[in-house]
C-alpha cells in the first residue's frame, strides 16, 4: 500500500505538470493570435526573401485576422534578426522569414550568438529561388566561357556583390570552379546591391531570380547562366552555368519560416497549416514562377531535417571554395 502511495506521490506532480502543459498550448492555440504578429526579415527591404515575406504577410494577416507584420532588420547578413528571434518569447508573436544564409552561417563564422539547431523552432520552408549569375552591361562578355577568359586576363579588375552568403558563396563556388578572381563586395541587401550593380559600382554578382528577372527583361543587366541544375521555365533560353562551361556547378537559394525554440507545437501546426495553404495557391505558385522561385510548403519536421543537412552541404562547399570562418 504504502509503494501505491510512493508512486502516485511521485508521478502526480508529473501528470499535473504534463496536462498543464498540454492546456496551455491549447488555450494558446485558441486564442492565436489575438495581438500582431511580427514576421522580422533579417534583410533589407527590396530583395527577393522580403518580397516573399510580404506576399506571404498579406495573405496570412487575412486568415489569421491580425496584422502580420514585416520587420527589416538588415544587418550581420541575417544574424541580427536571426538573434532577435532566438532570444523573443516563444509564442508565436515573433516569427521570422530566413534564407539559404540561415545554414550557411555556421559554415562562415567563428561564433554566433545562437545555435541555428536548438534556439529556433521550424514551421514550413516557403520557396526554392534559382540563382543568375549576371553582368552589367558594361562588361565585354556574353557568355559564361567568354566571362571565364575576361576575368582569367583581367584578375584584379572586376568586382561582385552579394546581399547575403546566400549569393556569395555560390560566386565563391563559381571562382572556385572555374579558376577566377574577383573582387567581393558585400551589401546588408539585394536592394542596395542591385542599385550599385545597376550603376555599374559592382559589375557582376550570382544573384536571386525574384530580384535579378525584371532587371534582365528590360535589358539593365545581362543574364550569362542559372546556377540550378535545370533551366529556368521564366528564361528557358538561358543555360544554366554548367552547361555554358563549369560542369558539376550547381547552386540554389531557399527561403523558410522558423520561430523561436519551445514555441508551443499547437501554434506551430496552425501557422504551418496557414502558410503551406497559402504558398500553394495556384494564383501564389503563378506569381512565384514568374519570378524565378518555386512554392515548397513542408512540414516542421521535413524543414528542420532539410535545415540540418543545408548545414553539412555549405559546409562543404565553403571548404571547397577554400573559405575559412572569420
Amino acid at each position: 500500500m504504502n509503494i501505491k502511495n510512493n508512486y502516485l506521490h511521485s508521478t502526480f506532480p508529473a501528470l499535473i505538470l504534463a496536462l498543464g502543459s498540454a492546456t496551455a498550448a491549447a488555450q494558446a492555440e485558441l486564442g492565436y493570435p489575438a495581438k500582431p504578429v511580427r514576421l522580422i526579415v533579417p534583410f533589407a527591404p527590396g530583395g527577393g526573401t522580403d518580397t516573399l515575406a510580404r506576399m506571404v504577410a498579406q495573405r496570412l494577416s487575412e486568415t489569421l485576422g491580425q496584422p502580420v507584420v514585416v520587420d527589416n532588420r538588415p544587418a550581420v547578413d541575417g544574424v541580427v534578426g536571426s538573434e532577435t528571434v532566438a532570444k523573443a518569447a516563444p509564442d508565436g508573436y515573433t516569427l521570422i522569414l530566413v534564407s539559404s544564409s540561415h545554414a550557411i552561417n555556421p559554415a562562415l563564422r567563428k561564433s554566433l550568438p545562437y545555435d541555428t539547431l536548438k534556439d529556433f523552432a521550424p514551421i514550413t520552408q516557403t520557396a526554392v529561388q534559382q540563382l543568375l549569375l549576371v553582368t552589367h552591361q558594361s562588361v565585354p562578355a556574353t557568355s559564361v566561357k567568354e566571362l571565364i577568359a575576361l576575368l582569367k586576363a583581367n584578375p584584379a579588375k572586376y568586382n561582385y556583390g552579394s546581399s547575403s552568403n546566400a549569393t556569395a558563396l555560390p560566386m565563391e563556388l563559381f571562382k572556385s570552379m572555374s579558376g577566377t578572381q574577383v573582387q567581393h563586395i558585400p551589401y546588408k541587401g539585394t536592394g542596395p546591391m542591385m542599385n550599385d550593380l545597376l550603376g555599374g559600382q559592382v559589375q557582376m554578382g550570382i544573384v536571386g531570380a525574384v530580384g535579378a528577372i525584371p532587371q534582365v527583361r528590360s535589358g539593365r543587366l545581362r543574364a550569362l547562366a542559372i546556377g540550378d541544375s535545370k533551366r529556368s521555365a521564366t528564361l528557358p533560353d538561358i543555360p544554366t552555368v554548367a552547361e555554358a562551361g563549369v560542369p558539376g556547378y550547381q547552386a540554389s537559394i531557399w527561403t523558410g519560416m522558423f520561430g523561436p525554440a519551445k514555441l508551443p507545437r499547437a501554434i506551430i501546426d496552425k501557422v504551418n497549416k496557414e502558410v503551406v495553404r497559402i504558398v500553394q495557391q495556384a494564383d501564389f505558385k503563378a506569381k512565384m514562377n514568374q519570378m524565378g522561385s518555386e512554392s515548397v510548403g513542408s512540414t516542421p519536421d521535413e524543414w528542420g531535417k532539410f535545415i540540418e543537412a543545408e548545414i553539412v552541404k555549405w559546409a562543404k562547399i565553403a571548404k571547397i571554395a577554400g573559405l575559412k570562418p572569420e
